[in-house]
């Protein structure tokens, strides 16, 4: 059994032939049809736009279009773009690069280191043997299914939803195996590849990862991005405390999550009410990692630090009201950036031996645990989005937007941006769908009369609701590979999951529940 996980089953020559070939196309269709656009957009005259606004317009489009077909990695398009502001006289260099010194990067890759320490010292491993291995899961198919989501949804609302994903990938497959082995015993040999509650388990694993991204602001990009918009246009009226995000998003994780085991366990069910070796398979794992060392203890405590750093200001707030000054004195001197880099650096001052001759955490791990193309791509995004603020062009482009519409109602804008977020971010780097999206709902919140607050956390949740398409998400690709989920399975419970999430859990939380909170 060992040796078979080993290598994980792999989707069919033809298949990846395939993948390969609509890849090259949409790179090549983009590094030629993009330019093009961007050069018929300039030089198309607008006079309701600035030379400026009306410079950035065409660069906007180039980035945008190389973001979604990719011919240069997407951390080089968001290089591109401020870069080529600066070229074009669009703005300074300082103004063009500023962003990518933004509190935000920093409470980012505060949350990566914190995340690689528990990745290297085994503490997510620790949390997810620990979930699994509850009594109350026992060898029941459907409770290691649901297990299996707790699992992957509480450890990627804190470390990156591709690690997660990557972490659970093989417990997921010795699982599946183990299955595997229990119907052979039984004089019954099931092809994996064909079976439905391997697909219903893979899909399971990939969705929850997305899912619990959307708990805290470094669960994933996007929250911190549209964070990052929303204090860019007017940081003192529009600022989001980490306290205030979680509310709403274990509100909405918690829902998305009943609602994707309902649809894939009803989709995909088991056919036998008990795994014999699945105990067997899950002991044997929890006894590999041993007892808890010197690291992990370490790793937690910081955790711990960061995590109450965090949500201790929307105590305060509750207990002193939002106008006290010990609120105000606390925010001035631990803001969120600060907090994570406290939790990020303490890794390197507590020692797992009396010596200290070895830290909690090596720099080369360190480095190796931020994503920097991600910091990239979010630094470009902000960029580009204060670059449309400052020139006009979101206000632009929001009045269009709003007349196109025709003053609608908030439920239907809300909902407009919502779909437009999801469907972005089926076709590319939800990340990148947000960069995009982002500055233009703001914008036209702002240009419709509304707070642009419920709008942006929608963009931000609906983002992350990409389960339809193996490329929607790093999850969704991981999974995907091994060969388990066959593509139109996933595109038929993506779809159900989506269409659901959207109407039931993302606009109903926006237009009640931020804007109770917020108090917009």
């Amino acid at each position: 059994m060992a040796e078979k996980l080993t290598k994980a089953p792999s989707v069919s020559d033809d298949e990846l032939l395939g993948s390969s070939k609509f890849d090259r196309r949409r790179r090549l269709i983009g590094a030629i049809c993009a330019p093009i656009c961007a050069l018929l957009i300039y030089f198309t005259p607008i006079e309701a736009l600035t030379p400026e606004a009306h410079k950035l317009l065409s660069i906007m489009t180039l980035v945008c279009l190389w973001w979604i077909t990719e011919p240069v990695p997407i951390p080089v398009t968001s290089l591109i773009g401020p870069t080529l502001c600066v070229m074009c006289g669009v703005v300074s260099m300082k103004e063009a690069f500023s962003a990518f010194g933004n509190p935000m990067i920093f409470l980012f890759m505060g949350g990566f280191i914190i995340a690689k320490a528990m990745m290297v010292n085994g503490l997510d491993k620790r949390i997810a043997y620990g979930i699994i291995s509850m009594k109350w899961v026992g060898d029941s198919p459907r409770r290691i299914f649901l297990s299996i989501g707790l699992a992957c949804m509480i450890c990627s609302g804190w470390i990156s939803n591709t690690a997660t994903a990557a972490m659970m990938f093989p417990i997921a497959l010795g699982l599946l195996e183990a299955i595997r082995e229990m119907m052979a015993a039984n004089g019954r040999e099931i092809n994996l590849y064909s079976y439905k509650y391997a697909t219903g388990l893979m899909l399971m694993t990939a969705y929850s990862c997305s899912i619990g991204g959307v708990l805290t602001p470094i669960g994933t990009p996007p929250n911190i991005m549209m964070i990052g918009f929303l204090g860019q246009k007017n940081p003192e009226l529009y600022s989001i405390s980490f306290f205030q995000w979680m509310v709403w998003g274990f509100i909405a994780m918690i829902i998305y999550f009943i609602i994707a085991y309902i649809v894939l366990w009803k989709m995909f069910p088991a056919d036998v009410e008990h795994i014999e070796g699945a105990q067997d398979f899950i002991r044997g794992k929890v006894n590999e990692l041993g007892k808890w060392t010197r690291a992990q203890k370490n790793t937690l405590f910081a955790f711990i630090v960061a995590v109450v750093l965090w949500v201790l200001p929307g105590v305060l707030s509750v207990i002193y009201g939002n106008d006290s000054e010990i609120l105000k004195s606390y925010n001035k001197v631990l803001p969120e950036a600060t907090v994570a880099m406290i939790g990020g650096l303490l890794m390197f001052f507590l020692p797992v031996d009396k010596s200290w001759g070895k830290m909690t955490l090596q720099w080369k791990d360190a480095v190796k645990g931020i994503e920097w193309g991600t910091l990239l791509l979010f630094g470009g995004g902000l960029a580009m989005g204060g670059m449309m603020y400052s020139t006009g062009l979101s206000g632009w482009i929001g009045q269009e937007i709003v007349q196109l519409m025709g003053e609608p109602h908030e439920a239907i804008f809300v909902a407009v941006f919502c779909v437009a977020a999801l469907l972005m971010s089926e076709l590319t780097s939800h990340t990148a769908a947000v960069g995009m999206i982002g500055p233009l709902a703001i914008g036209a919140a702002i240009e419709a009369g509304f707070s642009p607050i419920p709008v942006a956390v929608g963009v931000a949740l609906s983002s992350s609701l990409g389960f339809m398409m193996p490329v929607s998400t790093p999850p969704n690709a991981i999974v995907y590979a091994s060969g388990y989920i066959p593509i139109t399975k996933m595109i038929k419970s993506g779809a159900i999951i989506d269409v659901i999430g959207i109407a039931v859990v993302t606009i109903p939380i926006v237009l009640y529940i931020v804007k109770w909170v917020m108090g917009c």
